[in-house]
């Protein structure tokens, strides 16, 4: 059986999962024949007023303290695959292999 292709990467490996169609790759979720989600309606920028989209490649442009750990991750860090979400710290990503959210306002898109 074929599916659709991802709205939001164009991936063909989408798969049906229940009530609705999952990309594996960019993990983007969305009802069958929906034209616009929630996802597609969020609107994020950057530090510098760039619009971002999920699985874009960002810089952090300061140091920043991990809540709960002595840990600080140094500006210059390059992060790939962000994903957008709602709330205040509306990038969701991965450094150093653990899952993070980071606040748009101290992230540049990577050029």
């Amino acid at each position: 059986m074929s599916y659709p292709a991802c709205p939001q990467c164009q991936s063909t490996l989408t798969y049906h999962d229940g009530v609705q169609l999952v990309c594996p790759e960019c993990a983007h979720e969305w009802q069958e024949g929906d034209g616009a989600t929630v996802e597609d309606t969020l609107v994020v920028k950057d530090a510098n007023g760039t619009l971002l989209q999920d699985g874009d490649t960002v810089v952090l442009i300061k140091d920043l303290k991990v809540k709960g750990s002595s840990l600080v991750i140094k500006q210059g860090t390059k992060v790939k695959g962000i994903r957008l979400q709602e709330g205040d710290h509306n990038i969701a990503c991965k450094i150093d292999g653990s899952g993070m959210d980071l606040k748009s306002e101290f992230v540049k898109k990577a050029s």
